[in-house]
């Protein structure tokens, strides 16, 4: 069974690039697995891609705003968890 914890919310998405903002509580890295969780949001995805002020990186810290790919429409307000095994 699979355990998640809270790492965050979405505060914007673009929908012509399907790329979702994400203000961070914890830290995020490349590889890892997290779910969106909102009124209309439920799903799982890798993290393939990060970005901070267009400039891909491999990992953020707490309190960064990050931007990244997401393979479904995200919400501003849906929470973001990382989902471990």
């Amino acid at each position: 069974m699979a355990e998640s914890d809270y790492i965050g919310e979405v505060t914007h998405f673009y929908k012509k690039i399907l790329v979702g903002v994400i203000r961070l509580r914890a830290d995020l890295s490349i590889g890892d697995t997290i779910r969106f969780k909102g009124a209309h949001t439920d799903f799982t995805q890798q993290v393939e891609s990060m970005q901070v002020e267009h400039e891909n990186i491999e990992s953020a810290s707490a309190g960064s705003e990050v931007a990244m790919k997401v393979d479904q429409r995200v919400r501003g307000g849906d929470s973001v968890y990382r989902v471990s095994t």
